[in-house]
């Protein structure tokens, strides 16, 4: 009786640790499984898990445009694509520009508002290779006697404040008074009602503004070398690799290119579809943007 119970028991503990075993692998299988189908985007510690969480300043037509939650333009189908292409969805977030400058202080994973690459804002937030050129464009009333930059003298300018527009007009022009404005719009009405004689901003934007406010024209426009990247706060090296392998792609299977055209009716520069970083403005202003 004794021999017997004893054989039973080994019996049972034979079953019991091949249960064990097959637990235990079943368990490898699922850890295996859980990382494959891990959450988009996990390994980047984005504040919201499967989701790129986007600042913009908004309004910047073309750039960004319209009302929470159905902005658009040209940026905002831009970061889409990008997110798309790392299987995230986006939130976007409307924010002041110099919150978009300083980092954004944890409100956002990157932000994207027509910001030109400079050293200034390089020493507070990390940039994307390059996705926009951009230069300068003057705007005035139709009929104006200003018809180019050598025509400010004694003029007061508007611009928004903290851009290359601003930075444009007080280094190069003999403006009476470059009045800097918090959006770009107010600067715009300003003009119209004739509280400034000219605007001076990205060129893309005061051509908008010349088709959408009546009375409104574009007279000259400058290269200034400018380009934009897509603003990530400082320490996130990882993002930075994802984005701008994400924006090569967007680059390298036309729709980028299919983004100019629908904004601005051109193409992209070829220079602008290689990748690699942006050619950073000389200078150290801490006042420039777009």
């Amino acid at each position: 009786m004794q021999r017997k119970t004893r054989t039973w028991s080994l019996l049972v503990l034979a079953i019991g640790l091949i249960a064990a075993f097959a637990v235990a692998g079943c368990g490898s299988d699922d850890s295996t499984d859980s990382s494959d189908s891990s959450t988009a985007g996990g390994d980047l510690n984005t504040i919201t898990a499967g989701t790129l969480t986007v600042g913009s300043d908004i309004p910047y037509p073309p750039f960004e445009q319209g009302d929470p939650p159905d902005y658009e333009g040209f940026d905002i189908d831009l970061i889409n694509a990008v997110a798309d292409k790392m299987g995230l969805e986006t939130e976007i977030k409307d924010l002041p520009f110099n919150v978009v400058l300083a980092g954004g202080n944890g409100q956002f994973d990157v932000a994207i508002a027509a910001t030109t690459v400079t050293p200034a804002r390089a020493k507070k937030v990390d940039f994307s290779d390059p996705y926009f050129n951009a230069s300068q464009g003057l705007l005035v009333q139709q009929g104006s006697d200003i018809q180019s930059v050598d025509d400010l003298s004694g003029k007061i300018v508007g611009a928004q404040d903290a851009t290359t527009g601003e930075t444009y007009a007080q280094d190069n022009t003999d403006a009476s008074e470059v009045r800097p404005f918090p959006q770009i719009d107010q600067a715009y009405n300003a003009l119209k009602v004739g509280q400034v004689d000219a605007v001076i901003n990205d060129l893309p934007s005061v051509n908008d503004a010349a088709e959408q406010i009546s009375g409104l024209e574009v007279v000259d426009d400058f290269p200034t070398d400018e380009q934009y990247g897509i603003v990530i706060p400082k320490g996130q090296d990882d993002l930075v690799s994802a984005i701008n392998s994400a924006l090569q792609e967007v680059k390298d299977d036309g729709t980028l290119a299919d983004l100019y055209q629908e904004w601005f009716k051109t193409d992209p520069p070829e220079d602008l579809l290689q990748s690699g970083p942006a050619a950073v403005l000389e200078g150290d202003s801490t006042t420039s943007g777009g």
